[in-house]
């Protein structure tokens, strides 16, 4: 017996981008060859497609962990990074995915329809492009960023044109097995159908699909029995068949009572606020089972009551096919009448513009209390991408993230916020990029003679330079000099006397 899986939950880890190339074009007779990093691969995206010839999640239930490659580094010579190859995952239309906490992320109900549910890393750029007329010859390379890892649910709701609904053990798989060439399983016990069966019913020129229910009880849309976890494959459905037994044993219960409570729990049902609650949609009533004398004694002593209810009856027989022509063209009438309104109010989407507010720099910055002093936190994806390209181990990549930041305005914005030297700034949420904030010297890439992978600005050489040995060998003499003038000032006034001058005298 085929498993069928309706709800799923897929660990999902996208590709990284790959690292961009630090390199300098060596070759004889080419001097100002330059840099000739490359940028490294885009990571490959893990995206969503619904397939019409994949009908349920099994596959996914079984493998819930999906990766999708990584990008390749960037190379010498300009040689680009590989990209990583797109993944995608067939799901049935009419998949709802969701993210953990229950939105809703794309609702898959037309066939064809694409979702990019991972997006992978980008690649970092090579130092051939970052070269610009004032740093030439850049020593250093932004790195790839990560892709999207997490976890993302998926809710299948069957996408059928006619739901077949009653208490367990009605003969709606019956039905289904009769009307089209679905074969579920059958048996004279209750809740045999465990999971929905789809079956295609061809009416003349009509064709529709046809979807059997477990089997309802009161309380279904509380929990009770299969309802509430089948309950939603009704939703997406133009017509309801009610299927009604007329042929049980069981104390207390009759056609009419059967239709009351099914009535109920689907009044209870909550639908989506863009749907038709399901009682106003078209309902049709087949009582079944008629080829037992019993039930179809029945069927006639109930069929007036549920026309004066405004129901059209069908009295049908599963068995000996009693009825079904009649009632599969009138669903085929119910299910044109439907797709035709469809098509009369489908909506045009349209694509409105919301233009960036003046304001509006990308980010925010939050200022919160620490024991330390206050600590303020740049929130944003920029900023937050920004520090995840940066390679730290290299001088000249760390100046370039503080020319970025400062362009974009983050400093001025910490000066606003009250920040001084030496306050504590972290970039990102949670555990994010934390450093004493020390506001930076405008760019000077166009004054710099280090090294490449240097930055003269973070560089706290306290060696001395030869103009300051030079300025110190000058002060040094001139005391000199003053000491000598001093002595000689004080011998004149007779202040001391030198050991010739005393051995004269004596």
């Amino acid at each position: 017996m085929a498993t069928f899986v309706d709800n799923v939950t897929l660990h999902l880890k996208a590709g990284h981008g790959g690292n961009g190339c630090v390199s300098v074009k060596r070759e004889k007779f080419k001097p100002l060859a330059g840099p000739d990093g490359g940028n490294g691969g885009d990571g490959g995206d893990i995206v969503l497609f619904s397939d019409p010839q994949v009908t349920t999640l099994l596959s996914y239930h079984r493998s819930p962990h999906i990766n999708s490659p990584h990008g390749g580094p960037g190379m010498g010579d300009h040689r680009q990074g590989f990209k990583g190859e797109e993944l995608v995952l067939s799901v049935p239309v009419g998949t709802v995915v969701k993210d953990p906490d229950g939105t809703v992320i794309a609702d898959m109900n037309v066939p064809g329809m694409r979702v990019v549910v991972a997006p992978a890393g980008q690649g970092g750029l090579g130092n051939a492009a970052l070269a610009s007329t004032k740093r030439k010859a850049p020593g250093f390379a932004l790195l790839g960023t990560k892709g999207f890892e997490g976890d993302v649910m998926l809710e299948l709701k069957t996408l059928a044109d006619v739901a077949l609904v009653g208490y367990p053990s009605a003969g709606k798989s019956s039905l289904v097995a009769a009307l089209s060439a679905a074969r579920p399983k059958i048996a004279d016990y209750p809740f045999t159908t465990l999971h929905p069966n789809l079956g295609v019913v061809q009416a003349g020129e009509v064709r529709y699909t046809i979807a059997d229910v477990p089997g309802l009880i009161e309380g279904a849309s509380e929990g009770k029995g299969l309802g509430l976890e089948f309950l939603r494959h009704v939703e997406r459905c133009t017509a309801l068949l009610h299927v009604i037994d007329c042929a049980t044993l069981d104390p207390g219960r009759d056609p009419l009572s059967d239709l009351d409570v099914i009535l109920a729990e689907l009044a209870a049902y909550p639908v989506p606020s863009d749907q038709v609650p399901l009682l106003e949609r078209p309902q049709l009533i087949a009582l079944n089972k008629v080829d037992v004398p019993d039930a179809k004694d029945l069927a006639d002593m109930v069929r007036p009551y549920l026309e004066e209810r405004g129901y059209r009856v069908f009295e049908i027989s599963a068995v000996s096919h009693e009825g079904l022509r009649q009632l599969s063209f009138a669903l085929a009438e119910l299910v044109e009448q439907g797709r035709k309104e469809a098509l009369a109010n489908e909506v045009v989407p349209v694509i409105m513009l919301r233009p960036r507010a003046v304001d509006d720099q990308g980010y925010i910055i939050r200022v919160e209390g620490g024991s330390g002093g206050n600590i303020y936190r740049v929130i944003g994806a920029k900023p937050e991408r920004w520090v995840e390209q940066t390679d730290f181990n290299n001088e000249e990549a760390v100046g370039y993230l503080a020319d970025r930041l400062a362009k974009a305005g983050v400093e001025d914005m910490l000066f606003k916020k009250g920040a001084v030297a030496g306050s504590t700034v972290i970039i990102g949420e949670g555990n994010g990029l934390v450093f004493d904030w020390e506001p930076t010297m405008p760019s000077a890439a166009e004054l710099m003679t280090g090294p490449r992978g240097t930055d003269d600005r973070l560089n706290q050489n306290n060696r001395r330079t030869n103009k300051e040995r030079r300025d110190e060998y000058y002060d040094l003499m001139d005391a000199k000099q003053e000491a000598r003038e001093e002595l000689v000032r004080e011998r004149d006034a007779g202040l001391w006397q030198v050991d010739d001058e005393i051995a004269d005298e004596s």
